[in-house]
């Protein structure tokens, strides 16, 4: 008996939760997400993890006071990662119909990601950088030049998934009938 409710209560706590899903235009569709207020109460994350990479490097060449040459070099470097089901929220829609998403707060801290093929209905939207930028991917992050990490994280399968929950209702009625007598 215990175990019966207790497989039941797991059942209907699992049955409750939704299911990621990619974002798709199939999506968008069904659930009519055309303006910008509608795609703002969607809670988007992502499907894979991303880094960025910003290294600075300042060389300069100085003489000194008693004619000795130096030589100094100065780096910083900078790593932004996006952990795989990381939430973001939709900031606006791009010009060929890209969907633009913030992860925090600050100015141009947006990333871009867009659908590779508008006609077919299915197809997901994935993060879109500079991917024949030489030395590799680049994208411009909070004002700043960013090299995507291919190595590390999966930024070339990284796509946005929704949660899809299924909900239904029945409502049930019976009513046992007594029959006539003559």
């Amino acid at each position: 008996m215990k175990s019966t409710i207790l497989l039941s209560f797991i059942l209907f706590a699992l049955i409750s939760c939704g299911v990621k899903v990619p974002y798709t235009n199939e999506l968008r569709d069904e659930f009519s997400l055309d303006s910008d207020e509608k795609m703002r109460n969607v809670q988007f994350s992502t499907s894979h993890t991303l880094i960025l990479d910003q290294e600075l490097i300042l060389d300069s060449q100085n003489s000194t006071q008693n004619g000795a040459l130096v030589s100094s070099s100065n780096s910083k470097r900078e790593s932004i990662i996006i952990p795989a089901g990381t939430k973001c929220v939709f900031e606006n829609f791009g010009p060929n119909g890209e969907i633009i998403v913030r992860f925090e707060l600050g100015d141009e801290k947006v990333l871009t990601f867009s659908s590779k093929n508008e006609v077919v209905k299915n197809r997901r939207y994935y993060f879109q950088a500079d991917w024949s930028a030489p030395g590799g991917a680049r994208i411009q992050y909070g004002g700043n030049t960013y090299k995507v990490d291919l190595i590390r994280g999966f930024a070339r399968a990284t796509h946005l998934v929704v949660v899809k929950k299924n909900l239904q209702k029945n409502k049930r009625k019976e009513r046992v009938v007594k029959g006539l007598k003559v």
